[in-house]
């Protein structure tokens, strides 16, 4: 009885999309500075470092932008990255294929021999057809407008720098999260310290959200684990 209890209780436990701590209360936010570190693979060695600026020299790359306002290009700088997604892809594809083919041979014989004589005909025929057809068709759009300041959190020694941040706006018991990663040449930044994100390499974009209206709209726990484990 004690065994068939646990079981009807861990039962009711899996079908709950709500965490047991948010219970009666609004959503917790991550610790200040959690997206700052990186979660990346290390980079192949293909950026080379500047080389040694000649004796008594003023210049250097890190000084190729002199007239220009400050950017950031040192750990710990602030940038802010402008993410204006408009994207529309619309595909539409079709084929349609046929084949037919068709054979026939005759043959008429007579044959005679002291007196004994046999005649006969013989019809053969092949005919084949084969029918082919697909469609396809894609129709997706996006679009997103937001801006979200990064901290350069890694310099790397061709002087691009690796830049990351996040974003979370709590609206009652909603929280929507926003976070940028990637590379970033420092002189594609803006004299106003701004960087559009088509601009940044290896660019990772999330937005989305936790809370009461993104618990309703996921299935419930018990239900992604019967999605995963049947066969159908």
């Amino acid at each position: 009885m004690k065994h068939l209890i646990a079981i009807v209780g861990l039962c009711f436990l899996a079908a709950c999309a709500t965490r047991p701590e948010d219970f009666g209360r609004e959503p917790g936010m991550t610790p200040v500075g959690s997206g700052v570190a990186v979660e990346r693979e290390p980079l192949p060695h293909l950026f080379k470092g500047s080389g040694p600026a000649a004796a008594n020299s003023t210049w250097s790359n890190a000084s190729a932008d002199l007239f220009t306002s400050p950017r950031a290009r040192q750990v710990g700088d602030i940038v802010t990255v402008n993410i204006q997604i408009d994207d529309k892809a619309e595909f539409e594809n079709a084929s349609d294929r046929s084949r037919r083919s068709s054979i026939n041979a005759g043959l008429d014989y007579a044959f005679s021999f002291k007196g004994w004589n046999s005649d006969g005909t013989a019809d053969a025929g092949i005919n084949s057809s084969s029918d082919s057809k697909g469609q396809g068709t894609i129709d997706r759009s996006e679009k997103l407008r937001l801006s979200v300041a990064a901290i350069v959190n890694e310099v790397l020694p061709n002087g691009n720098v690796v830049i990351s941040g996040s974003q979370e706006v709590r609206v009652n018991f909603e929280v929507r999260v926003l976070n940028i990663a990637g590379i970033v040449r420092p002189r594609d930044i803006s004299p106003k310290n701004t960087i559009s994100y088509d601009k940044i390499a290896e660019a990772r974009v999330s937005y989305g959200g936790r809370g009461r209206l993104m618990e309703v709209q996921q299935p419930a726990y018990g239900q992604q684990l019967f999605d995963v484990v049947t066969p159908f």
